[in-house]
């Protein structure tokens, strides 16, 4: 039997610092609100799938992709480039061009820090509306959230601002809740972000 996708996934090609890690967590916890499915690399670590063929995997499950470019300054200690989202972004983009019906139908959203910023490195992409969330998790989740709303006009969806203020609402009840489900907040594995994040939404209507 074949492996359904799940409705309504949003793969999640940004980076997994610890300087994002703020960006990271309130971006999970918008798409999931917003009743879509987030799926990112780090949902698995079976160590038998080589990294490309597991992000090919879940780029064809995907019906929606959010791209943040932002993170591409050379690194501190090989002074080198970090090119790993634009070539996710690229993966993307080709399964929507060159794929099938289904892949076509694919959607993006791409994120800067600032707006026009890209142009420095990434021309390619001109024309495309990039939108800029400043370093701030309040931005970002108004651009996931305007974004997924115009993709499912029918689909009814809180605004930013609601989801903005039950995010600060999760992020106080986060310890207790990661404490009554049995988890160390410091060790979560993505699973185990998404799983907390969905209880407290079960739990808070």
């Amino acid at each position: 039997m074949s492996r359904r996708p799940p409705a309504k996934a949003v793969f999640l090609n940004v980076p997994f610092d610890d300087a994002y890690k703020p960006l990271f967590e309130a971006l999970v916890f918008c798409v999931t609100d917003c009743a879509f499915v987030p799926r990112c690399a780090l949902e698995t670590s079976d160590g038998g799938h080589v990294r490309v063929e597991k992000l090919t995997r879940i780029i064809a499950d995907c019906a929606f992709g959010v791209h943040d470019i932002s993170r591409t300054e050379l690194d501190k200690a090989s002074r080198l480039p970090r090119s790993n989202m634009p070539f996710e972004l690229g993966l993307f983009l080709g399964a929507k061009r060159f794929g099938d019906r289904r892949q076509r139908r694919k959607s993006t959203l791409i994120l800067e820090r600032e707006r026009y910023r890209f142009q420095q490195y990434l021309s390619d992409i001109a024309g495309q509306d990039i939108k800029a969330h400043d370093d701030n998790p309040v931005l970002l989740i108004q651009a996931v959230r305007d974004w997924l709303r115009d993709e499912e006009p029918r689909r009814p969806l809180p605004s930013s601002r609601v989801i903005a203020e039950r995010y600060q609402r999760f992020r106080l009840d986060f310890p207790a809740l990661c404490q009554r489900l049995r988890l160390d907040p410091g060790e979560l594995t993505f699973n185990d972000y998404t799983w907390v994040i969905r209880t407290w939404l079960v739990d808070n209507g």
